[in-house]
């Protein structure tokens, strides 16, 4: 995984494993119903802590039911070197951790990075639904789509423009 950096963003991604009218037809189902993008999912859940740059820093996974709450211990783990940005969602009411920092709507649109992130995920990774029947499968798919994400947006090294941006990009690995 990358190096954490001052900052960095954290955020949630439902991922369908099967459609929620099939919901416990069978006796092997691994995903379970919750809510993502304001929809009902049955399946799971990842969890992304990025980078200033974009770059997966890490990550965890957990069945679509769970709150984003739930995950703050990933964010505990940098409490000494990353201030991490994330929705309301990672809130919690027992106490959030000295490094996060909760962003209203519209606030600090540098959290706008995740979601460049996640598109790629969707659109490069077909990551949106998957097939798995398996839970150590699915964690596998995880895990490999995480550490190939890292190496393909720094194939051609971070470069930034005129402007200082650093653009990400993994379409030209898309097949």
């Amino acid at each position: 995984m990358a190096t954490p950096t001052v900052l960095g963003v954290i955020d949630t991604y439902g991922i369908e494993l099967i459609h929620p009218m099939r919901e416990d037809r069978s006796l092997q189902q691994i995903g379970r119903k919750g809510l993502s993008n304001h929809r009902w999912i049955v399946g799971g859940k990842l969890c992304l802590l990025l980078n200033q740059w974009g770059l997966i820093v890490a990550w965890e996974c957990a069945t679509a039911n769970v709150a984003d709450k739930t995950f703050q211990w990933l964010i505990r783990q940098f409490e000494e070197r990353m201030i991490v940005l994330s929705d309301t969602g990672f809130h919690a009411a027992e106490g959030d951790p000295t490094n996060l920092k909760l962003c209203q709507r519209g606030e600090w649109q540098d959290r706008l990075l995740v979601e460049t992130v996640l598109s790629m995920l969707t659109l490069v990774s077909h990551f949106k639904k998957v097939m798995h029947r398996g839970w150590v499968y699915f964690q596998a798919r995880l895990a490999f789509t995480m550490a190939a994400f890292n190496v393909l947006v720094q194939w051609h090294g971070l470069q930034p423009n005129a402007f200082g941006f650093v653009p990400l990009s993994i379409a030209e690995f898309s097949l």
